[in-house]
């Protein structure tokens, strides 16, 4: 299942809309329910009104009425000269961090570079009740 998640995500990378950094990050996330959900990084010239890819997967399973989720599989491709390079081993961002821990306990995340952690290992503390 990681390397399918892994492959989903790439290709949710191609849609991203990240015009400013250049750097296309695309998720994959595997719902209880068995759906994958994707999502991409989505660029505004007010940075602070974009959003992130992982971000984007978890709102649209949430508003899909999914509440269990297993997994999240992470890439990264960042523009060079040559073309677009796959940047290897990208987390999910501190905001990212606290709405995965919050709402996926348990998460499993996958990296393009083989490393895996629960969303506990990335925020051992999380803001909540």
């Amino acid at each position: 299942m990681e390397r399918e998640l892994l492959e989903r995500a790439r290709q949710a990378s191609e849609l991203a809309l990240c015009p400013y950094s250049l750097f296309r990050v695309g998720a994959a996330l595997l719902a209880g329910s068995g759906e994958v959900y994707l999502g991409a990084n989505i660029e505004s010239a007010s940075y602070g009104l974009s959003v992130c890819a992982e971000r984007v997967a978890l709102f649209r399973a949430l508003m899909a009425g999914e509440r269990k989720f297993m997994a999240i599989a992470l890439t990264a491709f960042e523009k060079r000269a040559e073309g677009w390079t796959e940047k290897e081993g990208i987390t999910p961002c501190g905001a990212c961090r606290q709405l995965l821990a919050e709402h996926a306990p348990g998460l499993i995340v996958y990296l393009n570079d083989g490393r895996r952690f629960r969303i506990e290992e990335l925020l051992p503390e999380r803001f909540g009740l």
